[in-house]
């Protein structure tokens, strides 16, 4: 099956140039120039990944995103911006998106990361061994990769999902966060890769009641993450 990716993006040069190399590498490409009309045609079109600029005419990439996971459409999310502050990252992570990458970009890195997206998205939409998983006040819906707290439904991005997961198989564990990077990303040897850190961030924004003073998502210094039910 061919994979659909949908690109939102007002800039129609980078849009068109973007469509071209993506269907020279044999993806199915829809194009949109608004966050309004990018949000239709998710809804419609059910794309296998998103790539969706920040810097949007009317909702702006963030809102659409926010709203893109609000419709229940679970496919990875890549967000192309110009803003490269670990605040921006994070608030794109905490309204669902799944990666980023900044402007202007290397065109074979982005192809990169749509692979590795696209490799991980297919095992999250089947049935997880673990549906439900509660983590203090938190419920999580893994197999509908969302939260519920205080009585709000809360989308996480499948990368947040598979976090999650993991670390519930063994609560109270460490998990080595090069595991992490590997199993998720399939990155090998990337200390300095900063993915993990920025979706635990954004986790325990979601989570804790005090991000700053977290007591379910704990740092291991120089080991990595446990899970504290």
């Amino acid at each position: 099956m061919t994979a659909k990716i949908l690109v939102i993006e007002d800039e129609p040069d980078l849009a068109m140039g973007l469509r071209d190399n993506l269907e020279f590498e044999g993806y199915e490409v829809a194009i949109a120039h608004t966050g309004e009309d990018g949000l239709d045609l998710a809804v419609k079109g059910q794309p296998h990944c998103i790539l969706l600029d920040i810097m949007l005419p009317g909702i702006d990439g963030f809102e659409t995103c926010h709203a893109i996971r609000k419709n229940g459409i679970r496919a990875p999310i890549l967000m192309l911006t110009a803003l490269s502050t670990e605040v921006d990252k994070v608030k794109g992570l905490d309204l669902g998106a799944d990666d980023y990458i900044t402007k202007p970009f290397d065109l074979k890195e982005l192809m990169a990361r749509i692979r590795a997206a696209l490799r991980r998205f297919e095992p999250i939409v089947q049935p997880k061994k673990r549906k439900k998983l509660t983590v203090g006040k938190a419920t999580i819906l893994l197999d509908r990769s969302l939260l519920q707290i205080d009585g709000k439904d809360v989308p996480l991005g499948h990368y947040e999902t598979q976090i999650l997961e993991i670390l519930s198989e063994e609560p109270g564990s460490v998990i080595d966060r090069q595991h992490l990077l590997s199993e998720i990303w399939g990155l090998e040897n990337e200390p300095l890769n900063r993915s993990v850190d920025n979706h635990i961030v954004s986790l325990r924004r979601k989570i804790e009641d005090d991000p700053k003073v977290p007591r379910h998502i704990i740092t291991v210094h120089g080991f990595g993450y446990k899970l504290i039910k």
